[in-house]
């Protein structure tokens, strides 16, 4: 195939997938790219939240379970609407599973055993990290003027700094008590 004929192609996709929007060509670009990237993080904190959820043990077991599980379903509840969006303003978003792999930034954890403590302090520093990375988002949309994915950013960075906090709250030690 010719670059000729790809450059075709790729026009031809744009204009299939385009939506009518204000914005610049640019900042649809550069927004649709970090939302994608933010989804990718999503899908992956997602499987990994659920992952130390299954494999939850001790003497907390029932609260650590339970809050792990509203933590994803919260989690899994920012796919759609951060996909949908990146459409919305006329970008494309995740095909594929290995897409996913590439571009995600949270870290994998395929331990046999992780004590419960330290999937709750790995999944606190995972939330923080999604918190930037939707912040650094939330930059390039004020930059390209898209309100409407800001203040969905804004809800999102929100709930990310609570599960944060609670994951936090869970794992410091009790007042007094030595470390």
């Amino acid at each position: 195939m010719t670059d000729k004929a790809v450059a075709a192609g790729v026009a031809h996709v744009r204009t299939y997938l385009g939506t009518p929007t204000d914005l610049a060509h640019e900042a649809v670009r550069d927004i649709a790219a970090g939302l994608k990237a933010v989804l990718a993080d999503v899908f992956a904190l997602y499987i990994k939240t659920k992952n130390f959820h299954w494999h939850m043990s001790g003497r907390h077991f029932r609260d650590y379970h339970l809050l792990l599980d509203e933590q994803s379903s919260q989690i899994f509840a920012m796919t759609d609407p951060l996909a949908e969006r990146a459409r919305k303003i006329g970008g494309n978003t995740l095909h594929s599973v290995g897409e996913i792999a590439r571009l995600t930034r949270v870290a994998d954890n395929d331990a046999e055993y992780v004590t419960p403590e330290d999937m709750l302090a790995e999944l606190r520093e995972d939330n923080l990290a999604l918190t930037a990375r939707l912040r650094a988002v939330h930059a390039v949309c004020d930059e390209g003027n898209d309100v409407a994915t800001a203040s969905l950013l804004e809800n999102w960075i929100d709930e990310t700094e609570r599960r944060t906090w609670f994951l936090f709250e869970s794992t410091r030690p009790a007042f007094g008590a030595n470390s």
